[in-house]
């Protein structure tokens, strides 16, 4: 289905007297509706009405309205292009995470919150580990001490279930 153009144009503005705006944006005065329509038919453009329908006198503008609809179509879709989606991105590490994999997850960490992510940390336990959580709090707070410089705690470090969980994002550019 194509979405139906609400704005009305041409005949189908329901006025007697509008207020003119030309194509090059000057304010010609409040005409009668059969003037601004024989402006627009032979300045071969549209007369569209661009104030909403309850203001006195109703504004309307001489342009061309496939270009109009054009220019807004794509504006509205550069405008969404340009809006940045924060996502949360996940790194999960064992208690016993050795040095190397510690490392290489902590350069992965990093990258995400440089590129704007959020960043969840999860500690899982197995089995009898979940006895030993604090290592767990170790891990998470030397992470955090060695990303003091590029991110923020939203959220402390938490056991829930059988996993530690912290959230970092990055910090505010000022």
């Amino acid at each position: 289905m194509q979405k139906k153009h609400t704005t009305p144009i041409n005949n189908k503005i329901l006025a007697d007297k509008v207020m003119l705006i030309d194509a090059d944006g000057n304010k010609k005065g409040i005409v009668k509706l059969d003037k601004a329509l024989e402006l627009a038919e032979n300045s071969q453009l549209d007369l569209v009405q661009v104030s909403p329908k309850d203001t006195n006198p109703v504004v309307c503008k001489l342009l061309d309205y496939g270009k109009y609809l054009f220019d807004k179509k794509k504006n509205i879709s550069a405008s969404k292009s340009k809006v940045k989606r924060n996502s949360t991105k996940e790194i999960k590490f064992r208690p016993s995470t050795d040095v190397g994999d510690y490392n290489i997850k902590l350069k992965k960490i990093k990258s995400f919150i440089l590129d704007g992510d959020k960043t969840k940390i999860s500690v899982r336990f197995r089995g009898r580990e979940i006895l030993n959580s604090g290592m767990g709090l170790e891990l998470l707070d030397k992470i955090k001490d060695e990303l003091k410089d590029v991110a923020s705690v939203d959220q402390e470090p938490a056991l829930e279930g059988r996993q530690l969980l912290m959230i970092l994002s990055p910090l505010k550019k000022n």
